[in-house]
């Protein structure tokens, strides 16, 4: 079935009232510069009907900003240097769009119930990119780009799906689905967020050189050209690497596993190169972070080992590595640790940094960020999904939760191979099946 979206014309959408306050600006912290160019994309997808969807979120939105203000602003280079950059707290006002799809969600196969295996199809991808609005060129971060793009889509049945678009300066995941968490309150009727949000702390710790400066290092990378893949890891296959552990082992960890040596398998031509992994951490209650704090507060950890090592590894072997790297998350930043950032910087040649950017993987969790938290009225969501291009400075995986009524498997969103590797990742992906 050929999906059409309507669309309507953008409006911009402010405040309901000003906010009473003297902060005109907001500083970043350390965790914020380094992702000020980079976005990031969330779908929601609601089966029961919400009447007068779109209107009801928009008029949420606007009522929801006026305690999150800073996210109304605009980001701005205050200097030169990259990390001089501040919000300016304008009031300027999000995106919205209202749209609506000539189908029922249910019809929406391709989309909504995708069978297990991966979705390679550009039918598949030309339905997504329909559903949330996206930056123009590569990125964001200019002076007049709002911080915040939504867009509403209804389908024939009733069903609707939300799709967010922000810049990740101004919020992690877990700041984002804490903002969408209050305008599903407010849209219900609540007076007020049941979380106050703070923006600025300034009780947490600046990153570790090492670390700001291979964030930034990666930021500055030229993008890589990458197939975006839909992928569905059995439960059965965590269970029995849960099992093979013979320790507590999270599902994160044991599809990160998965995902490192499949990967590794089907692009690597030189054993003694590096294969690198890393995973954002949530780092909140290490630091102290005060309640309701959106603001970016994750670090990257790092596992470093050569390509023939994660290729031939046993999975529960690379979950041992990722167990430990997790188990430094707080050293990184309580202690000024960065051991494995130090190492990587003295061994890092500018020239081979192309060999080693594609060498590299990024996996980030979507389970716990809250996301699946959002109700606008209808209930909360059948379906998470991160989305993005296909342009990425880093190869990346997310793990998402399982649809709602789902058999068993964890649905991971993948910009991490190039179209010349997607058979062979599938096929290590299959064998372990």
């Amino acid at each position: 079935m050929n999906v059409v979206v309507s669309k309507s014309p953008s409006v911009v959408v402010r405040p309901s009232e000003p906010k009473k306050t003297s902060a005109t600006t907001m500083k970043l912290s350390s965790f914020d510069v380094g992702l000020v160019r980079r976005t990031a994309t969330a779908l929601l997808v609601f089966e029961h009907p919400l009447h007068d969807a779109a209107e009801t979120i928009q008029r949420a939105l606007s009522q929801t900003l006026v305690d999150y203000y800073p996210i109304s602003g605009r980001i701005v280079a205050a200097g030169d240097g990259d990390n001089d950059v501040h919000i300016e707290c304008t009031g300027e006002g999000v995106a919205f769009v209202a749209a609506s799809a000539n189908c029922a969600l249910k019809e929406a196969t391709t989309f909504f119930n995708r069978p297990p295996g991966a979705w390679t199809t550009t039918t598949t991808t030309a339905l997504l990119d329909e559903l949330a609005l996206d930056y123009p060129g590569e990125g964001c971060g200019g002076p007049t780009d709002p911080l915040l793009l939504v867009q509403v889509t209804q389908f024939s049945c009733g069903g609707f799906t939300v799709g967010v678009t922000w810049n990740h300066g101004i919020a992690d995941g877990t700041g984002m689905a804490q903002f969408l968490q209050a305008v599903g309150e407010l849209a219900r009727g609540l007076p007020s967020p049941s979380v106050a949000p703070v923006r600025w702390d300034d009780s947490l710790p600046s990153l570790p050189p090492s670390v700001a400066a291979l964030e930034q290092l990666a930021m500055s990378l030229e993008p890589l050209d990458l197939a975006r893949l839909g992928i569905a890891v059995p439960y059965g296959l965590i269970r029995r690497i849960k099992a093979e552990s013979g320790e507590l082992c999270t599902t994160f960890e044991a599809v990160a596993a998965v995902l490192w040596r499949c990967r590794t398998r089907a692009i690597i031509s030189d054993p003694d190169s590096l294969a690198l992994l890393s995973f954002p951490a949530n780092v909140r209650k290490h630091v102290g972070a005060k309640n309701g704090y959106y603001g970016n507060c994750i670090t990257q950890q790092l596992v470093m080992a050569t390509s023939g090592a994660v290729a031939s590894a046993e999975i529960v072997e690379l979950v041992e590595m990722i167990k430990c790297a997790k188990e430094e998350t707080a050293g990184q930043l309580v202690n000024r640790s960065s051991g494995d950032y130090d190492h990587l910087l003295q061994a890092i040649d500018l020239e081979q940094i192309g060999h080693l950017q594609y060498g590299a993987l990024n996996v980030s969790s979507w389970r716990n960020l809250g996301f699946n938290k959002a109700d606008f009225g209808a209930g909360t969501p059948a379906k998470v999904m991160c989305y993005g291009k296909p342009l990425q400075t880093m190869p990346l995986c997310v793990v998402g939760l399982p649809c709602k009524g789902s058999d068993g498997q964890d649905n991971v969103f993948s910009v991490c191979v190039k179209q010349e590797h997607v058979d062979a990742f599938l096929k290590e992906l299959a064998s372990l099946a």
